[in-house]
């Protein structure tokens, strides 16, 4: 029964991440498209965890970490970009 539910998840989280990838693609704004890939990086998160499960082990407990901490950088960085236009400013005058 776990197992179903498992694959089952797996299934409507895939489903999902081809709803975010056509939001990229087709996204009105740039916001949205924002928005789409943090939520593609929270479904990379729900995978990995639920492999975990069905593998019966921890050792992806690093991965998901370090892929939560990766997007999160990544939705700073863009949103950064979005405001200012640059992600690394260079001031040499001051």
């Amino acid at each position: 029964m776990l197992d179903m539910l498992l694959n089952l998840s797996l299934l409507l989280i895939s489903i999902s991440t081809i709803g975010f990838i056509y939001r990229i693609i087709k996204g009105p704004t740039t916001g949205d498209r924002a928005m789409a890939l943090d939520a593609i990086g929270i479904n990379i998160i729900a995978v990995t965890a639920i492999l975990s499960i069905m593998l019966r082990t921890t050792s992806f407990v690093e991965v998901i970490l370090l892929i939560g901490i990766i997007a999160f950088v990544g939705t700073v960085a863009f949103g950064k970009f979005l405001e200012k236009g640059a992600i690394i400013e260079y001031d040499r005058d001051q």
